[in-house]
Formats: C-alpha cells, sequence, structure tokens
C-alpha cells in the first residue's frame, strides 16, 4: 500500500510539475529577479517558471482526501495554509511584475496568526512537547518555543531556497533525518513517503539547470511540513537536526542584517549564506552539493547528541 502510494504521488508530481511547467510559459509566469540580488545568469532564472510550489499544494490536498482523519487535517492543514500565504507572495510579484510581492510585515502577522492558531490546536490534542524525557506535553516552555520554531521554520525554508535544488535536496535530506528523529507510526512514515515523493517529483525539473523554481508557494508549504512533523510528534526540538542548513542560512541573514544596521559592517558578501560562496566564485552545482553534505553531517550530529538525552 506504502509502495503504490508513494509511487503515485511521484508519478502525479512528475507529470503535474510537467503540464504546469508548460501552462507557467505560456502564460509567462515568471518572477522578476531582485535588482540587489546576486546578479548571476539573470536573464535564465528570470526566464524560468516560479511557482512550481503549486503542485505541491494541489498533492497536499490530495493527501488531506485520502487521509481525512483528525489527524491527517491537523498535520495537513499546517503546510497548505503555509503555502497558501506564499502563493498570494507569489501571485502579487506576478501580477505587478515586481520581485516585491506581500508586504514583509503584513506576510509576517498572517504567518504568525497561522502557526499561533495551528500551535493551539496542536497543544489542545495533547500532541505538544519538546522532545521526550526533556519537557513532555504541558511543559512551559513547550508552547511558546513550538510557535516560534514552527514560524521560524516556515521563513528559514524561504530563505534557502535561492539556488536550484538546495531547498528541494535539503528538505530529502530532512525527511531522511525524521525516520530516526521521530517515532516512525504508520501515519508518519505514510505522511514522509507522500513528501518525500512529491518534492521527488519537483527536483526532477529543479536540479541545475532549473526548469522551474518553488517559489514562495514551495518554500513556504515544505517548511510547514518540517515543522509540522515535528511539532505534532511531541519533538519540536527535532526542528534543529532536521532543518540543520535552513536554521544556519537563516542565521547568516539574522547576522548581516544585524552587524549592517549597528555596526555599519558586513560579515559576508552577501546574505543568505549560499549567495556569499557565489560572490567567492563558487559554482552554484558545487555550493548546493556542499550545503547538502553539511546539512547531512549536522542532522546526523545534532540528531546523535538530541536522541542521547
Amino acid at each position: 500500500m506504502k509502495f503504490l502510494t508513494g509511487l503515485m504521488f511521484f508519478a502525479l508530481s512528475v507529470i503535474l510539475q510537467y503540464i504546469w511547467i508548460k501552462i507557467q510559459r505560456h502564460i509567462h509566469l515568471t518572477q522578476q529577479q531582485k535588482w540587489y540580488g546576486i546578479n548571476i545568469d539573470n536573464e535564465i532564472k528570470a526566464a524560468t517558471p516560479s511557482m512550481g510550489g503549486v503542485v505541491f499544494l494541489l498533492l497536499g490536498v490530495l493527501a488531506l482526501a485520502l487521509n481525512h482523519s483528525w489527524e491527517g487535517l491537523l498535520f495537513w492543514s499546517l503546510p497548505v495554509l503555509s503555502g497558501l500565504i506564499g502563493f498570494i507572495d507569489d501571485w502579487l510579484k506576478f501580477r505587478t511584475h515586481t520581485s516585491e510581492g506581500f508586504r514583509s510585515l503584513a506576510k509576517l502577522k498572517v504567518q504568525l496568526l497561522v502557526c499561533a492558531v495551528w500551535v493551539a490546536a496542536v497543544f489542545m490534542s495533547g500532541r505538544l512537547g519538546l522532545w521526550p524525557g526533556v519537557w513532555d506535553a504541558g511543559g512551559w516552555l513547550a508552547v511558546p518555543l513550538a510557535f516560534l520554531m514552527t514560524a521560524g521554520t516556515i521563513n528559514a525554508v524561504n530563505i534557502t531556497d535561492g539556488l536550484d535544488g538546495l531547498a528541494g535536496g535539503s528538505f530529502i535530506i530532512s525527511l531522511g533525518a525524521m525516520l530516526f528523529l521521530l517515532h516512525v507510526n504508520d501515519f508518519n512514515s505514510i505522511v514522509i513517503i507522500e513528501l518525500f515523493c512529491m518534492v521527488s517529483g519537483f527536483l526532477f525539473f529543479n536540479l541545475r539547470p532549473a526548469k522551474t523554481f518553488m517559489g514562495d508557494t514551495g518554500s513556504h508549504f515544505l517548511g510547514g511540513a518540517l515543522a509540522a512533523l515535528c511539532v505534532m510528534n511531541g519533538r519540536t526540538m527535532a526542528i534543529i537536526p532536521a532543518g540543520f542548513i535552513f536554521i544556519v542560512e537563516m542565521l547568516s541573514s539574522a547576522i548581516q542584517i544585524f552587524t549592517i544596521r549597528r555596526l555599519n559592517k558586513r560579515v559576508f558578501l552577501m546574505a543568505p549564506l549560499h549567495h556569499h560562496y557565489q560572490k567567492k566564485g563558487l559554482d552554484e552545482t558545487a555550493v548546493t552539493l556542499r550545503f547538502w553534505l553539511v546539512h547531512a553531517v549536522g542532522a546526523v550530529l545534532i540528531g546523535l547528541m538530541l536522541t542521547g538525552l
């Protein structure tokens, strides 16, 4: 059953992405490149369809329809709602023909509202916890930390999505880490299989040279899925190893903003960190592969420390 489900999701992901790429090219659904961006391969990237994450939304709704239990609704509601926030951002960029869509503060407010309601629902279901034996459900730190880490994960994946295959491939590694960090029951295993196959189908077209990008729709969806897997299983702290490279990327951006505004200095040539290495002249594929490797090592080492608690 799980094999057939995985095969179906992979096949649908590939087929739907292929069709959606054709549609996006026909209606010129691409994204304007930021004037303050990396300025490498701008013409190629500006012509690449930029809303591949729409297929994630469709397959997420399908997954919910196949498992319309309370557990399924609780899980899939976060990535789907997060993906819809990203979709609004992507669509506004397309309609206005600019690189700026949903205003940052307004988008953050909606994200925080969605995360707050979702974490409250998980808490009410009795599932919320940081890590077994550390702070179980009901611990006074569990709710605010789950809230902050859920919102942070969604934005961290979004920040990481800047190179061909980087965010999608890193998410695949995160799913591999989940097999060791979570109690893999029937529900978790089928969700991991569905996510693995839908993202693998996307990567079929997203590896360099990318024929499509996931956009904010996709990065928000994947961030929500990663957070939901950890938080719903009472293992919010699993986000640290499973989302290692995403956290590193978000911290690099935070450090850069702080030092520029407070010290009038730059720590990196450009943030987030993957652009720093591009500025140093490293090939995009080389950066992606090294980041995947660092992510895998970080997930394993921190995961071993965490499971030893």
